[in-house]
């Protein structure tokens, strides 16, 4: 049963709403009244059902955050369920899957050398890959007006999922 969720993301106004973020952006839209303190690394805020970490340490560190969160609740990596941006999915395709690749997701591969374990729940949230140019650019760049306005039906599916038994895997939705 997952008990943590972690939402992934960077710190600092300059990337608020940029590809890298939409996990951040996923939790705002879920837990809008959620009441943060820092610990960890990071943020950390309870709900009725789950114990919500955003970590402050910047995506490539974000191992840090969610092993110190874990050891210290004694969670397991199965409890764990970390929801974050992927460039090998389309834009609005929304994937939850039990362990598998990394796909070169600094973030994911920071958590899995910090647990010692791939096999953390994932909810990919697709932010598609860039047509030519910098994979590193195009996840710090803002969507596109065309995807803002579609992003608002991905936090929407997001938050119904986190919302009911999505443990039941897999579970893919294409939204746009």
């Amino acid at each position: 049963m997952v008990k943590l969720l972690v939402f992934l993301g960077n710190p600092g106004k300059e990337y608020e709403r940029t590809r890298h973020n939409v996990g951040w952006m996923a939790c705002a839209h879920a837990f809008p009244s959620a009441v943060w303190t820092q610990k960890f690394h990071g943020l950390i805020a309870q709900t009725q059902v789950f114990r919500l970490l955003k970590p402050m340490t910047y995506m490539n560190a974000s191992g840090l955050s969610v092993q110190a969160c874990a050891s210290y609740y004694q969670y397991n990596v199965q409890q764990i369920l970390v929801i974050h941006d992927d460039l090998e999915l389309p834009f609005g395709t929304v994937r939850l899957q039990a362990g598998g690749g990394l796909a070169g997701h600094n973030g994911l591969k920071s958590i899995k050398e910090q647990l010692g374990s791939d096999q953390f729940l994932r909810l990919r949230i697709g932010i598609g890959r860039p047509p030519f140019g910098s994979v590193s650019a195009f996840v710090l760049q803002r969507f596109t007006k065309d995807e803002e306005i579609s992003l608002s039906v991905v936090l929407d599916c997001i938050d119904s999922m986190l919302k009911e038994d999505f443990t039941t895997l897999p579970v893919t939705n294409t939204l746009v």
